[in-house]
């Protein structure tokens, strides 16, 4: 298939640019897959769509405010994005990174964080990154890294410098269940959940099991190709526990629904998932990359926001449901005033 056709037009004022006041108060758009039927209700109603035995698998990673805003001597700003900490680096303050520019930089070369907080650039690496390592005071580097951090943000997400809405970021840019620090983006369907309606949901008989997938740069790399199929999804690491494995083959064997809160749950699932019917724990890096034509054996329903064009996310879940159901379903979305990406609304897909 051709890029081309997993494009669409969004008007600018759909991109939501902050969260709702409640994470449940988001709309919520049904997509009955089969028959196309629509309806739309708010996200706080979604007990009205699962049933009990059905199972929520939730992607706990936790995003760490890993965007550095540092200066060179001669006061020019470089933006540092952390990735992930360099392999066998025995005290953890290496990193590989993404800098805004690298002009001017050299090995050796410091970077001002905050007082008392620099990045010291080392070289450039594989894979367009560079490596950088953080030099902290009293605190230590971790410590320094969440005072004086900011949320990894989308592009589309606009903030100037001293905007408010930077440290409602801090909270509302993570999942109310994020455990396992190492993302630089947040799951985004999970975001509409709040404890209290995951506690109602339970008590409604439906089951709830998680898995880790720390969402990377591979996520939103921009498919740069024509024929979808030549593209290649960069691996992410992830943590697929026993636990949760026993409780999707549990909610199989009762006759429940495994529902996807995400697409990267459903990477996790349909990678771990093998011929037999057996969902394999484990832990590891995963590149699955789900297109059209893909036979989906471990999940039945998603939970998912609303996707940009052209990218790897709308591929999924146009291959879940069906280019010819999505597509008019975004067209319904954006007549009808839904907001669009990461901190936009939701659709369930079943």
């Amino acid at each position: 298939m051709r890029l081309e056709e997993f494009d669409y037009r969004l008007p600018k004022e759909r991109v939501a640019q902050e969260p709702c006041v409640r994470r449940d108060a988001s709309r919520l758009m049904v997509l009955d897959r089969c028959g196309g039927m629509i309806e739309e209700t708010a996200f706080a109603r979604i007990g009205d769509h699962v049933r009990p035995g059905d199972l929520l698998v939730l992607n706990d990673t936790r995003v760490i405010p890993a965007l550095l805003r540092s200066r060179k001597a001669t006061g020019g700003l470089v933006e540092i994005l952390l990735l992930a900490r360099e392999p066998g680096d025995a005290d953890g303050r290496t990193w590989l990174c993404l800098v805004s520019t690298g002009r001017g930089l050299r090995p050796g070369t410091r970077l001002l964080v905050a007082d008392g907080f620099e990045a010291e650039f080392l070289g450039e690496a594989p894979g367009r990154r560079v490596r950088v390592r953080l030099h902290a005071g009293e605190g230590g580097v971790e410590d320094a890294i969440h005072r004086h951090g900011s949320m990894p943000l989308p592009p589309y997400i606009e903030r100037g410098d001293g905007d408010p809405r930077t440290a409602l970021d801090r909270d509302r840019y993570q999942t109310v269940y994020a455990r396992a620090d190492g993302a630089i983006a947040a799951p985004t369907a999970g975001l509409h959940f709040t404890g209290e309606l995951l506690d109602a949901l339970r008590a409604g008989g439906v089951g709830t099991a998680t898995l880790t997938l720390h969402v990377g740069p591979g996520t939103f790399q921009p498919v740069r190709v024509d024929d979808i199929a030549l593209h290649r999804l960069e691996p992410e690491a992830f943590r697929l526990p026993p636990a949760t494995a026993e409780a999707v083959a549990v909610c199989r064997a009762r006759g429940g629904r495994v529902v996807a809160v995400g697409t990267t749950v459903v990477r996790v699932l349909e990678d771990r998932m093998r011929e037999d019917g057996r969902l394999e724990p484990g832990e590891g890096w995963c590149g699955a990359y789900i297109t059209p034509g893909h036979r989906f054996r471990a999940v039945d329903a998603l939970i998912t926001n609303f996707h940009l064009p052209r990218t790897s996310l709308l591929i999924l879940v146009c291959a879940f449901a069906g280019r010819e159901r999505i597509l008019p379903a975004y067209a319904r979305a954006i007549a009808g005033g839904f907001r669009f990406y990461s901190y936009g609304d939701a659709m369930l897909i079943q």
